[in-house]
């Protein structure tokens, strides 16, 4: 950038007035999700009837798209990586990177994680081994056996590596090519410039794309964060004998709410990134952990059998709308995971790109596609590994847990049975308020950017917005699992999380053909 640009560009982040609100992204976002909980209060059963019926609708009849737009997606991240176009600078060829390798990896990684390895790095291996919910049924694979183990770790590998990690890869990839070399404006809608032109940049299609992604990610955070509550209340109750409830999840909201919120005020400098380092130091440390308590061996070799399985059946898994598999198997698991992964997408690629000024396409696709997907690939293998080898051995029956007390309990019987649980339990409690805390902060600054006129990548949003999209999202997780039936009170916002992820769907297929069109059609912006 020239010395001109910089002094012009500075120029205006000082003389600039606080920027307007998107009156028509912000009130109808904040009116459906506030109608949500409202309605989750007054009659939980409708919304969660509602909500589910129209996600199992969506998946059922979806499904074929999901799955091809996916594959699609990884195809055209895997050919942009590794082509010329990999070369390219986002911000032109001379932009410096602003944050180190380091840090940059970690914003990354923890942004978009969530609560999801902790929670089901342990279940997920485990159900599908057990056939817990008729999952295995259809698959040819006799529950129980040496190589239902390996089916279940290859299964784990597809759903969580380098297909999710390619629709986060592809929707940043998309915006910040669009922001920082075609100087369009910070927003969903710019991504779809080049099939529609600046007009839909114009009008009310506008505020229609950009809602739908403002309303799939609070409610996917909503919904996340309540799930959130109802496990690690599940976890104090297991291990400390402290029975959950209202007070319990309060103080927990309060907690977990006060740090996202906390964090995302700062900014991205003293807030978002400093947390984000925390949390992935805590990461490594848990895996060197278990990788040296765990049965080592095991894990390396079943895992290792499991990428094997995983790419053998790569075609069939990725190109399965329900019929081969079955529902059990693949509209509960992998399509419902790809609808929260396609709601979070859109707002995500913001944040990814946002912290991306500067680097190659290629070194962007390595932090935000590559690195997280052999992180996956790394922490399924310890924790399930593990898992799976116990469950087999008869050191502890996960299995049974699941059964008796849902799909997430495996996780708590199996710290208690780790060496030094009473210390390796408290830490993943942290980590798990970290892990949302990580993921909360950035989207609710991402929300608020998506809230506000002419925003530019380098500006905060106004802290009040940032402050009420944080506590509607803190107030909406409370009431549901407080006041509208404990851990099945959040049902109702994450079915309809998921059906935000179905209308984003569309959005995400326009994304991808932009892609195709910006990257092997036009002229590149170097």
């Amino acid at each position: 950038m020239s010395l001109e640009m910089k002094k012009e560009n500075a120029a205006e982040i000082v003389t600039n007035p606080e920027r307007k609100t998107r009156k028509g992204v912000f009130w109808p976002a904040f009116l459906v999700v506030g109608g949500g909980a409202f309605l989750g209060i007054v009659n939980n059963k409708m919304l969660a009837d509602i909500s589910m019926n129209g996600f199992i609708g969506s998946l059922r009849g979806l499904g074929w798209l999901y799955q091809i737009i996916s594959i699609v997606a990884l195809v055209i991240v895997a050919l942009v990586t590794f082509s010329k176009l990999g070369k390219v600078r986002l911000g032109g060829e001379d932009a410096k990177p602003k944050y180190p390798f380091g840090a940059w990896f970690a914003m990354a990684l923890t942004g978009g994680i969530a609560t999801g390895v902790i929670t089901y790095g342990v279940n997920e291996p485990i159900i599908y081994f057990s056939n817990i919910y008729g999952e295995m049924e259809r698959t040819g694979v006799e529950p129980g056996t040496p190589l239902a183990a390996i089916y279940a770790m290859g299964r784990s590998f597809y759903n969580w590596t380098f297909i999710p990690y390619a629709m986060y890869s592809l929707s940043g990839l998309v915006v910040a090519y669009m922001y920082f070399n075609r100087k369009k404006s910070l927003s969903v809608t710019a991504t779809l410039i080049p099939l529609f032109g600046d007009k839909v940049t114009k009008g009310i299609w506008t505020s229609i794309i950009d809602t739908l992604s403002v309303l799939a990610i609070a409610l996917g955070l909503a919904s996340s964060l309540g799930a959130g509550l109802a496990l690690v209340g599940s976890g104090i109750e297991a291990t400390y004998g402290i029975q959950q409830g209202p007070v319990v999840w309060l103080v927990l909201t309060l907690i977990i709410t006060g740090t996202f919120t906390l964090s995302s005020l700062k900014g991205l400098d003293k807030g978002i990134r400093i947390l984000s380092d925390v949390n992935a130091k805590v990461f490594y440390v848990i895996l060197i952990a278990l990788i040296i308590i765990g049965p080592t061996l095991y894990i390396f070799r079943t895992s290792t059998a499991g990428l094997g399985y995983w790419l053998q059946n790569f075609w069939q898994w990725g190109l399965d709308p329900i019929d081969i598999g079955g529902e059990a198997l693949v509209m509960w698991w992998t399509l419902y995971d790809w609808a929260i992964w396609i709601a979070y997408a859109p707002l995500m690629g913001i944040f990814l790109a946002v912290i991306s000024h500067g680097r190659t396409i290629r070194e962007f696709m390595i932090v935000n596609w590559i690195l997280p997907s052999v992180f996956s690939i790394i922490w399924f293998g310890i924790w399930g590994g593990t898992a799976l080898h116990w469950q087999q051995n008869n050191v502890v029956d996960l299995a049974g847990t699941i059964k008796e007390s849902g799909a997430v309990a495996g996780l708590w019987s199996f710290l208690g049975h780790l060496p030094l649980g009473a210390v390796i339990i408290p830490v993943v409690m942290i980590t798990l308020i970290l892990s949302f805390s990580t993921a909360a902060d950035s989207m609710v600054r991402t929300i608020a950017t998506l809230c506000t006129v002419n925003i530019r990548h380098d500006e905060e949003p106004a802290s009040w917005k940032k402050l009420l999209w944080a506590l509607s999202i803190g107030i909406i997780a409370f009431v549901m699992v407080a006041f509208a039936g404990g851990a099945q009170g959040v049902d109702g916002v994450k079915y309809l999380a998921a059906l935000g992820g179905s209308s984003v769907l569309f959005i995400f297929v326009l994304q991808v053909i932009s892609a195709i069109k910006m990257f092997f059609i036009d002229k590149v912006e170097k």
